[in-house]
């Protein structure tokens, strides 16, 4: 029997500051099974878990507790350039959509940062994310070997474990400013979910792309 169920089930109901008896009366059951669904007493069949998703506008894996994403993620025109030839420009849409996942999980972070109101810990971070894009953006520069250096001063055979190195030193600097100042913030996927809407949708996804990632790294390391 799925543990996250019951509990989810509850908490939708809840949420939405509904009765047993309205949400029974509503999906066509009796009170009592709705009472039993909660408490974990009964298992639901197929039927009722698309029901109950439905009803409460949730994927049927968030309410089996599989994802913290609420829908599954869709991509619509409007997340995309306004310009059609963009749009139909073949494998654009993977550079598209992995944009907008890091720029929106940014904003999170970012955001959080804010509420948490410490200059020197969102100076690190904002470090950290710089030096990653500044390695990235200089492999690329640097794959045609004609593209003058000019606007680098780092040695080109120096610049990636100088970089990773920094880096390094800002994760640390990181951990060291949150355990010395206590500074936290109370979060939950449902928060995050209501707080930042669009964004929350790219961070979840963001999260699962680079767990199964590390993974795959891991399993084949």
């Amino acid at each position: 029997m799925n543990r996250d169920f019951p509990r989810i089930l509850t908490y939708l109901r809840k949420e939405k500051g509904l009765s047993q008896k309205q949400v029974a009366e509503d999906l066509g059951i009796s009170q009592a099974l709705l009472s039993h669904y909660e408490k974990g007493i009964r298992e639901c069949g197929l039927e009722f878990l698309v029901k109950v998703s439905e009803y409460f506008d949730v994927s049927c894996d968030y309410i089996l507790g599989r994802t913290v994403q609420r829908k599954l993620a869709s991509v619509t025109p409007d997340d995309f350039p306004e310009s059609e030839e963009i749009r139909h420009m073949q494998g654009n849409m993977i550079n598209q959509i992995n944009k907008k996942l890091l720029m929106n999980t940014a904003t999170v972070i970012f955001d959080l940062l804010a509420q948490i109101g410490n200059k020197t810990l969102t100076n690190n971070v904002s470090n950290y994310l710089m030096n990653g894009e500044y390695q990235i953006f200089r492999t690329l520069y640097s794959a045609n070997e004609k593209n003058s250096q000019n606007i680098f001063s780092i040695d080109k055979s120096k610049y990636k474990n100088l970089t990773f190195a920094s880096m390094m030193i800002d994760i640390e600097n990181i951990d060291s400013i949150i355990e010395k100042n206590q500074l936290s913030l109370s979060l939950s996927p449902e928060f995050i979910m209501n707080y930042f809407e669009k964004g929350a949708s790219s961070l979840f996804n963001l999260i699962q792309y680079a767990e199964r990632n590390i993974k795959n790294y891991t399993k084949n390391g």
